[in-house]
């Protein structure tokens, strides 16, 4: 336990100095301009890690520029001891105007504690979706970024509360709402479909695949593959998305661009998890039998759009194996409630 511990010990010293940071000529126009941030969402995985990369990027004008939005009030943590207040989004209309950029990554999540039916799922989305573009003009967006996601490309409107399907069709009712907007107004919309991320403040760990296998080998077991078919999947690190959305918003071009998300690699779950053996030094794989010659399950961007985009804005490196250790030491470090 003890060389355990001390593994860990280094793996989070080791990665202390190689945080996520914003880089690119939009980290550029942003820190030298006087933009608002303005975030919604911002207590999941993905907001989180914009603040901490916000926070290293504006520094002391950090808390003057951005504000936090959320489903209720409640004081968010940063690594750092960094504390930021957020409010509840029925608020956002009450800003005052100024020239604001809105990193909209608030939505209605899915999981094992959720209690609404298909119905009260709908509406509590499109009743979200309503707020935020109701306060745009109102506060002086000029810019948008919607997280969107890769489930459009199998959306139902008409599935179940706990569906990719549903996800996917609510998803795609935002981009066409927030692309109108951008539309009417002249102003700039961001559309990303985000397939699969990696990166600090990941969140409901057991529900991803790389958190998953992660968290067995942070805790020294064999890294399990769950799938029953071949799995395929390709992960962007959080900075090198981030950075490309800045590089977006702040183009002095209006708009609506979109792309999706696609990493340098595309990996299957088997050899995920001999990489993250490889990188973590955990004992082994262990997955469960599947037929090979089953319909596969990928889920993948086309990088079509977004490599281009990583070439001009991100200026980032990140193999597979670093991505496994930032994602690694942040979870190594921080508990899951923090």
């Amino acid at each position: 336990m003890g060389r355990r511990r001390r593994a860990l010990e280094m793996l989070v010293m080791g990665h202390r100095a190689d945080r996520p940071a914003l880089v690119g000529a939009g980290a550029e126009r942003l820190a030298a301009g006087k933009d608002r941030i303005v975030v919604t969402g911002a207590g999941g995985w993905l907001g989180l890690a914009s603040l901490e990369m916000l926070s290293g990027l504006l520094g002391a004008d950090f808390r003057r520029r951005v504000v936090c939005f959320g489903t209720h009030a409640r004081t968010l943590k940063l690594r750092g001891g960094v504390r930021i207040e957020q409010r509840p989004i029925a608020e956002m209309a009450d800003l005052p105007p100024a020239p604001s950029l809105v990193l909209h990554l608030a939505f209605v999540t899915q999981g094992p504690a959720m209690t609404l039916d298909r119905e009260g799922y709908v509406e509590a989305n499109l009743r979200l979706s309503a707020m935020v573009l109701a306060a745009l003009d109102r506060i002086g967006a000029r810019a948008v970024f919607l997280a969107s996601s890769g489930a459009v490309h199998v959306r139902d409107l008409g599935a179940g509360p706990q569906s990719k399907g549903l996800y996917g069709a609510l998803k795609y009712i935002d981009e066409a709402v927030f692309a109108d907007w951008a539309g009417r107004r002249g102003a700039t919309a961001v559309i990303g479909r985000v397939f699969n991320l990696s990166g600090p403040y990941i969140n409901r760990r057991s529900s991803y695949a790389l958190s998953s296998m992660i968290g067995d080998a942070l805790s020294g077991a064999r890294v399990r593959v769950r799938a029953e078919t071949r799995v395929f999947r390709s992960y962007v690190a959080i900075e090198i998305l981030m950075s490309v959305v800045l590089g977006l918003l702040t183009e002095p071009a209006v708009g609506v661009r979109r792309f999706e998300t696609v990493g340098g690699r595309v990996v299957e779950m088997g050899d995920l998890a001999k990489l993250v053996v490889m990188v973590l030094g955990a004992p082994g794989v262990e997955r469960s039998t599947f037929d090979p010659a089953a319909p596969a399950d990928r889920y993948v961007g086309n990088g079509a759009a977004f490599a281009p985009l990583v070439r001009q804005y991100g200026h980032l490196r990140r193999p597979l194996s670093t991505q496994i250790r930032q994602t690694a030491a942040f979870m190594a470090a921080w508990p899951q409630d923090a």
